[in-house]
């Protein structure tokens, strides 16, 4: 059987007609997904009477819809952190850009800004689907990408990526930014980058990875573009920081609003290993126990990327990213119940799945994948309709 990067050379970059019809049914299979747990949503959300728009735009969702329609300065309404507590530079806990853009396509077009912000997820799903493919391609062949492509739009809490909330678009800005580094095309990878840092936390990750894989690539051959990619890629997350280090008057302000008003700090894992030994012994919750398995399953997979990095050394920036998307969530304390979330952007783990399904017949490639999305289905309906806590 194929292993995952097991060739001694990377797959060529899909071009021409192949390369468009690849893309469009990359592009289709998302949509398809997508439209399937949005579907099972609806369902969940009226059998338990609640509205599906609500659900579509709970929890983070309204503090991205308040800081577009009023900026960071012009929240009024009762919206608090996990401690029940609002104070004026809560917000600044939010990353911009997601409610800048909603702001802007709003005033731009008319549009409300709930429909902004769910058009904004979906076409950057799209946008990240067709960079997941891409990689998967290279990983292996067509059949690869588009299992990655599935996989990923049905994985647990998956529903995100079709809610006012990041998942969608920083996983775009993350896909496209690999595959700048796999391609050695350094302006589009640092420009992912800085973007990918405007937009989550998580980003530290993907910063830290271009910044060596320019560092490394200028070391081996002196030229300036691996440079000049390395120096840019923090500039949208320490960039942040330093401007809400401003405006709280802390240097560490918005480490300072994570951890009093969201209990979160990299604790590297103290509380992950507390609460996975908890919910083993004595958990009571699907939210929790479910989370407990994909932290499990996210670790196995990183593990087996490791593995292959000696087989495929070019590709070290793709396994490290994935592997380093482990070690921030499995290492960072504050909403246990949400690690599937946040493991998301981290679809490179699902590579060693989607490989070894390429590899058996199409009927249990199909049959396996189909299986993985319905229960992710599951998992997002159940996070926002039985699960009465944010995810």
């Amino acid at each position: 059987m194929t292993t995952l990067l097991s060739t001694p050379t990377a797959a060529p970059a899909p071009t021409g007609a192949s390369a468009r019809i690849g893309y469009l049914w990359a592009a289709a299979l998302y949509l398809g997904v997508r439209v399937a747990g949005v579907v099972v949503l609806a369902l969940f959300a009226s059998s338990t009477g609640q509205p599906l728009l609500d659900r579509l735009t709970a929890w983070d969702g309204q503090w991205y819809l308040a800081i577009a329609d009023g900026g960071y300065g012009g929240i009024t309404h009762g919206l608090v952190d996990a401690a029940g507590n609002f104070a004026p530079h809560t917000p600044l806990a939010f990353f911009p850009l997601y409610p800048f853009l909603m702001h802007a396509l709003a005033t731009g077009t008319g549009l409300d800004s709930t429909t902004a912000g769910l058009l904004i997820s979906a076409l950057a799903g799209i946008v990240a689907a067709l960079g997941v493919y891409r990689l998967g391609k290279r990983a292996g062949n067509e059949r690869t990408g588009l299992l990655l492509v599935a996989l990923w739009a049905g994985a647990p809490l998956s529903i995100t990526l079709s809610m006012v909330y990041t998942e969608a678009l920083f996983t775009a800005f993350v896909a496209w930014a690999l595959v700048g580094l796999v391609e050695k095309r350094w302006a589009p990878a640092s420009l992912c980058c800085v973007a990918a840092g405007l937009t989550r936390p998580t980003a530290v990750v993907l910063v830290a990875v271009v910044v060596f894989a320019g560092v490394v690539a200028f070391a081996r051959a002196p030229r300036p573009a691996p440079l000049v990619a390395a120096a840019a890629a923090p500039v949208g997350l320490v960039g942040y920081w330093l401007w809400v280090a401003n405006q709280t008057g802390s240097l560490f302000g918005w480490f300072d609003l994570e951890w009093h008003g969201w209990n979160t700090r990299f604790d590297a894992g103290a509380e992950t290993f507390g609460f996975v030994g908890q919910q083993l012994v004595q958990g009571r919750s699907v939210m929790e126990v479910g989370n407990v398995f994909v932290v499990f399953l996210a670790i196995i997979a990183a593990v087996l990327l490791l593995l292959r990095l000696r087989e495929r050394p070019s590709w070290w920036p793709l396994i490290l990213f994935g592997a380093g998307m482990v070690v921030l969530v499995a290492g960072t304390a504050g909403i246990p119940f949400a690690k599937a979330r946040f493991l998301l952007p981290g679809f490179v783990l699902l590579l060693p799945l989607a490989q070894g399904l390429s590899a058996r017949r199409r009927s249990t490639a199909v049959a396996a994948t189909a299986g993985v999305v319905l229960v992710g289905c599951w998992f997002s309906a159940y996070a926002l309709t039985g699960w009465h806590y944010a995810i």
